[in-house]
């Protein structure tokens, strides 16, 4: 499964939905993610908690170890993956309106044919498959 980073802060600060994101994460086989949403993630972090940027940087290395997700690389095909997903799906074009985080995080998630974890009443207004 591709996680993004609504589900790693909701998660990482045990959200309302934490738990149960989490619980859907434990079951993946395989997880993954994108420093695009690491960037999101410490962004948003950022914004709740009142902690330096190291701290911050820490705690999401910490879990993204603790919970075996493999980084993977914005490769071109994800590039034109996202800009389609723009184009169908974005901001001022569909329902959606997904932002440029998610254009990217919906790309990761189809270019590796796995599930999306995330959260959001955007995502399931789109063809990608939901975890």
């Amino acid at each position: 499964m591709f996680v993004d980073a609504s589900a790693l802060v909701a998660i990482i600060v045990d959200e309302d939905d934490g738990t149960s994101l989490a619980e859907r994460l434990d079951m993946a086989e395989r997880r993954y993610t994108s420093p695009m949403a690491l960037y999101e993630t410490a962004l948003a972090l950022l914004r709740i908690r009142a902690s330096p940027i190291d701290a911050i940087t820490a705690m999401i290395n910490n879990f993204i170890v603790k919970s075996r997700v493999e980084t993977v690389p914005i490769t071109p095909e994800i590039g034109r993956i996202a800009i389609d997903a723009f184009a169908r799906f974005g901001r001022g074009r569909h329902p959606a309106r997904l932002n440029m985080g998610d254009c990217f995080a919906y790309a990761c998630a189809r270019s590796l044919g796995v599930p999306l974890l995330a959260k959001g009443e955007d995502f399931p207004l789109t063809d990608v498959e939901l975890a």
